[in-house]
């Protein structure tokens, strides 16, 4: 099948058939017969795997929905956390089928449950600029991805991996909050950067001010920001950690791109080149992440840098049982 000569109603089928797809996948019933069709199915067109991509990040999305207030007098069980609740599913249906069911969609913007707008973003091996729906721009990072949904009371960026720089367009009654790990950062209109790498984040703030929470089950709106300073959380913390930075620091060298390693720790520099490799990089013990690191390199180039590791420092890199390399120092003689 073309995507070139597809009618309408034949893309439109293509959608449907992924919202069933997302959704029957995610049953804890699914058998194994099912899935092997689902993977014929995926393999069968380009534009299948594209739209069932499509329907994963709005899935991903709709795990940030707000829950609604049960009726006075209801009783409301909590679904274990690695469930979605009944109203979660209809919303994502409604979501995901909103172009064969306009009403739907439209209640579900009234109640703040479906975007009006909805992008998915991702850049590869070049840095990716571009511009939101709302009129914000977003600078992306070799290999980051992330999604831009509109809802009635809010903009949201979901970041998936990688970094990006924004400038946000003022809208002090319709907040943007980007969802990083567990965290949430707020705004209304400023400039600033979220580096992402596993379950870290840092959040560093060129303009205005933002407030960041490092766990959304947590009550409150979080720390806020001001211009020089910096948040760093891993999903789970309790608070973020609040640092100063300055504006010519190394937090933004990628934009121009720089990776600057200011004599770290291998321990702290690893995060900052595993973003960029295919393959991370491990440490062998403590005390060889204890070594340190200095220089400014090229963000395309950053596998020569694990090539000359053993030239620049007292280590060896030697690949383990499970394929990743994994650096050793060398005795000290």
């Amino acid at each position: 099948m073309s995507e070139s000569r597809l009618t309408e109603a034949e893309y439109d089928a293509i959608t449907e058939a992924a919202a069933q797809w997302c959704m029957r996948l995610h049953e804890p019933d699914c058998t194994d017969r099912e899935r092997e069709a689902f993977s014929v199915w995926l393999n069968a067109d380009p534009l299948h795997a594209f739209e069932y991509q499509a329907m994963l990040d709005i899935w991903d999305t709709s795990e940030h929905l707000p829950r609604p207030e049960p009726a006075a007098g209801q009783v409301v069980a909590l679904p274990r956390k690695s469930q979605r609740s009944p109203w979660q599913r209809v919303a994502i249906a409604a979501a995901i089928t909103l172009v064969a069911v306009p009403l739907a969609a439209f209640s579900g913007w009234q109640l703040g449950l479906i975007p009006n707008a909805y992008e998915r973003l991702e850049a590869g091996n070049s840095v990716l600029n571009a511009t939101l729906p709302d009129g914000s721009q977003v600078e992306l990072n070799l290999g980051t991805q992330l999604t831009y949904s509109n809802y009635k009371d809010q903009r949201r960026i979901t970041l998936s991996k990688g970094e990006a720089f924004f400038k946000v367009s003022h809208d002090v009654t319709h907040p943007f909050v980007v969802q990083a790990a567990d965290g949430r950062i707020r705004v209304t209109g400023t400039q600033f950067n979220v580096w992402m790498y596993e379950d870290q984040v840092r959040v560093t703030l060129l303009e205005g001010s933002v407030l960041v929470t490092s766990n959304t089950n947590l009550s409150g709106d979080g720390l806020r920001l001001e211009p020089g300073m910096q948040a760093s959380y891993k999903a789970g913390d309790y608070a973020p950690q609040i640092s100063q930075t300055y504006a010519n620091g190394p937090d933004l060298a990628w934009r121009n791109g720089k990776l600057i390693l200011d004599n770290l720790t291998l321990a702290d520099a690893l995060p900052l080149i595993n973003r960029y490799l295919n393959t991370p990089l491990s440490l062998a013990d403590t005390a060889t992440g204890q070594l340190r690191i200095g220089g400014v390199f090229n963000t395309r180039e950053i596998p020569k840098l694990v090539a000359s590791l053993s030239k620049v420092l007292p280590v060896t890199v030697r690949v383990d049982q499970n394929g990743r390399p994994v650096i050793n120092a060398l005795p000290r003689g």
